[in-house]
């Protein structure tokens, strides 16, 4: 492949980290300074202060973009190539940049599994949802019409006005469904065209939690992959109004959002965590198979413990997965609470002594880990795609 040409081309001692300016940016561009390497941003003009301004120091180099699409400009590549960049995708960088292209004509070398990418879209074949019930893990149960809810549901439909933003809904009946959809496109938070492309799942009665995960290329170096600690959402307006009393919620008349705006970190059980040990294992597997070389880099299991649906008793617990990010969380709450960190310090301590690092703290760390030891090797090109 052209890419793993480049790659293997690259001056292997002038590794440059390279990220889009927005997301998670300061997390990859925190971590790729930890160790030692050189960084890029590129950035979309009138969204660049965090970086180019407040965050300067983290960023060796700076590209100004009219358009965060226009990446895939030749000239655009070339510096990037010439710098000898290894990209991190993010969610922006799928959104705005967009498949076709990340697929077609975007030539950097990327640290992680550029097909996968397009298989977060809900409406895309071969879709997250396909490759979690295709890996045999515990998953809402799906409702294919609105006439067909019969229990609590929510509806997962994406805002009108903004591309990275679901506006969720809940319906107990198809005639709930009807009216709270109606309301919503009233006020202009939805439109016809997402409500027919929404979802519309059971909702499960569990404590959320998102399960966050380095999956190795280099299994013979570092196995195949580690657990990192787990985030939940906070989100505007939801969080809002869930802060009120009850009777004043019940008072309010306004659609409720769900535009996520912060996470936090918590803890699990130990006799439970074993549950996102083995939805991991099982979704890295398919991934292998459907999308090899699989899922390279970070990547997080979204979902809930419940009680299981198929325990008539009710007392076995379950990992239900509601969704899933191929690619960088964008959750830098995990480093700072996240109890693994320690854990991970202690397995990784000799690559850490020997890369001038004294410790894990952040998720990104163990992506900057492998991307660092396979430039030292001459490995870059089995980690890129």
């Amino acid at each position: 492949m052209e890419i793993h040409k480049i790659a293997s081309e690259y001056d292997q001692e002038k590794i440059t980290i390279g990220v889009l300016g927005s997301h998670s940016a300061e997390e990859v561009g925190v971590s790729a300074k930890a160790f030692g390497f050189p960084t890029v941003v590129v950035c979309q003009r009138g969204r660049e202060e965090l970086y180019a301004k407040y965050n300067r120091h983290l960023f060796d180099h700076v590209i100004l973009l009219d358009r965060f699409s226009d990446i895939v400009r030749e000239d655009v590549q070339e510096k990037l190539l010439k710098l000898n960049t290894i990209f991190i995708p993010n969610r922006s960088f799928s959104v705005y940049v967009g498949y076709d292209n990340i697929e077609d004509k975007f030539r950097v070398p990327m640290y992680g599994n550029r097909l996968l990418l397009r298989a977060e879209e809900r409406n895309a074949p071969r879709n997250q949802y396909w490759l979690l019930e295709k890996a045999g893990l515990k998953v809402p149960r799906k409702f294919n019409r609105p006439e067909d809810i019969d229990r609590l549901a929510i509806v997962k439909v994406q805002q009108k006005r903004k591309p990275l933003e679901r506006a969720f809904f809940y319906a107990s009946s198809p005639e709930e469904y009807y009216k709270r959809a109606e309301e919503l496109i009233k006020k202009d938070v939805i439109d016809e065209e997402g409500l027919r492309k929404a979802r519309i799942e059971e909702y499960v009665l569990g404590q959320k939690f998102n399960a966050n995960f380095q999956g190795w290329a280099l299994k013979n170096v570092f196995g195949d992959f580690d657990f990192l600690g787990f985030d939940d959402r906070k989100q505007t307006n939801l969080h809002g109004i869930l802060s009120l009393p009850a009777r004043d919620q019940l008072s309010l008349d306004v659609p409720v959002k769900n535009e996520e705006i912060g996470h936090y970190g918590l803890t699990m059980r130990e006799s439970q965590k074993p549950l996102v040990y083995e939805a991991a294992e099982r979704f890295r597997r398919i991934c292998e198979e459907e999308y090899p070389p699989g899922m390279i880099g970070l990547f997080a299991l979204q979902g809930a413990v419940a009680y299981d649906s198929d325990d008539p008793e009710q007392k076995r617990l379950a990992f239900y997965v509601f969704d899933v990010s191929p690619r960088v969380p964008g959750s830098p709450c995990v480093g700072p609470t996240s109890p693994e960190m320690r854990r991970l310090t202690l397995k990784y301590q000799r690559l850490l002594k020997k890369f001038g690092v004294d410790r894990i703290e952040s998720s990104m760390d163990l992506s900057m880990i492998e991307i660092r030891y396979a430039a030292e090797n001459g490995l870059l090109s089995d980690i890129v795609t």
